[in-house]
């Protein structure tokens, strides 16, 4: 079976909608994850806010607009009075009406990730409504019955593959199963969510989990780019990558695939496909655990990066100094990206900074501490071992003219990275793109 992965922009109208589902009818089965059509889910993050701050004129205001919103969607996609009215109805009576109905309730975290999940709910009904109406054998698998997460938001494998097949057999006559992205169970059994771009996680994780043939994630873009289109003219999708180059290329920039997709198709050794809703003959990019040697594959950025770097002689000829240091990051829940080390320092970048204050504040009793901010990663991806005599010298000839604070190579044999100052991003992956694709 082959597990294809529609995001919100594929499902951002009745018309995108209608284009998914001819998608869908090309195969002979599939299962198809679902996300929020394109701006439900900001909208619906802003009405629990509302709740949460106690402003409910404002959270009904705008369950209004998005009620008037989802009928005109409900309208235009159906054919006939009958499903419209099916739809509406359930909509009306499980989205909406429960929307509303926290008005009167004393508002909580829980119930601002209930709401949340409405979105990919009013979706995925939607969706399979109007697949059954052009005559797909389609069933709605709930995302609730069979995804959860532990007590450490961790996926629960076990759980999924247990609860899924046997579903999966229950409707042996369907063509298509449609079911929810980013949302699940929690270890309490609350709703909760696998967090922005969990859908490409769940598709992965479906996939592994039913051994499928091929994951197909759909977006609005024809693949992974070898650099970023929205600086760099003439781009170019990149046809293949290796697993591991594209999770290098997801995690340090490259937003058209979640960084967390590939893990599970990588440990299943299932293909995974990036393909454009909009222009569905292109060829995309095809993901898979085949190595193309001598090749420099793709270049991407990541924003608003911080580095913080301590300066101590106590680190000259000391065992345990690096431990120490990073056991700090480890409390304060704060992943480092890149390190390089010297004799007597340590430079170190992340890019979640709500505890940099506390992690600050404990590491200067081990050295000068020095934080900048407003810095960028940019990372070279492709095949850079040390055989490929002279890909690293092109590389950082390229950037001859770019202030460079830190390079990180040698832990992957896949990527080199460059931490920059973010305002001479733009100028870095022109000259990359120059020196390494032109």
């Amino acid at each position: 079976m082959k597990i294809q992965k529609f995001g919100g922009t594929s499902v951002g109208s009745a018309q995108r909608m209608k284009e998914v589902v001819k998608l869908i009818g090309k195969n002979e089965s599939s299962l198809v994850v679902l996300s929020a059509m394109a701006g439900t889910t900001n909208a619906l993050i802003e009405i629990a806010d509302y709740f949460a701050r106690g402003n409910r004129e404002s959270a009904a205001a705008m369950i209004g607009k998005l009620y008037t919103k989802y009928m005109c969607h409900i309208d235009e996609l159906y054919s006939t009075e009958k499903m419209r009215e099916k739809t509406r109805t359930f909509i009306n009576d499980n989205i909406f009406k429960v929307l509303l109905s926290y008005k009167k309730s004393n508002f909580t975290p829980e119930m601002a990730k209930e709401i949340v999940s409405l979105g990919e709910i009013m979706s995925t009904n939607m969706l399979v409504n109007y697949c059954n109406e052009q005559g797909m054998k389609a069933v709605l698998l709930n995302a609730l019955d069979f995804m959860r997460i532990d007590q450490y938001t961790e996926p629960d494998i076990h759980h999924l593959r247990e609860t899924l097949v046997p579903l999966l057999k229950q409707h042996s006559d369907a063509q298509y199963f449609i079911t929810q992205g980013f949302i699940c169970l929690n270890h309490e059994g609350k709703v909760d969510n696998l967090e922005r771009g969990g859908s490409d996680y769940t598709a992965s994780l479906i996939g592994a989990a039913i051994k499928a043939d091929v994951i197909e994630i759909w977006t609005d873009i024809d693949g992974m780019h070898n650099n970023d289109p929205r600086y760099v003219e003439g781009t170019q999708p990149v046809h293949h990558l290796h697993f591991e180059e594209a999770a290098e290329l997801a995690y340090f920039g490259a937003k058209i695939l979640h960084p967390t997709c590939v893990l599970p198709a990588k440990a299943a050794g299932i293909p995974v496909k990036v393909l454009n809703t909009m222009q569905p003959e292109a060829e995309g990019t095809l993901i898979d655990n085949i190595f193309d040697p001598g090749q420099i594959k793709a270049i991407a950025a990541k924003d608003n990066i911080t580095t913080v770097k301590i300066v101590s002689t106590r680190m000259l000829l000391q065992t345990g100094f690096l431990r120490k240091v990073f056991e700090i990051f480890e409390t304060y829940n704060t992943p480092i990206d890149v390190v390089t080390t010297s004799e007597v320092g340590i430079s170190m970048s992340i890019d979640k900074i709500d505890q940099l204050a506390n992690i600050v504040h404990e590491l200067k009793q081990y050295g000068t501490v020095v934080v900048d901010q407003d810095m960028c990663i940019i990372c070279v991806v492709g095949d850079l071992r040390s055989k490929n005599i002279g890909f690293e010298s092109s590389i950082t000839n390229a950037l001859r003219d770019i202030p460079i604070r830190m390079i990180s190579f040698g832990g992957s044999e896949h990527n080199i990275s460059f931490l920059i100052s973010q305002k001479d991003k733009k100028a870095a992956l022109k000259a990359l793109s120059k020196q390494l694709f032109n």
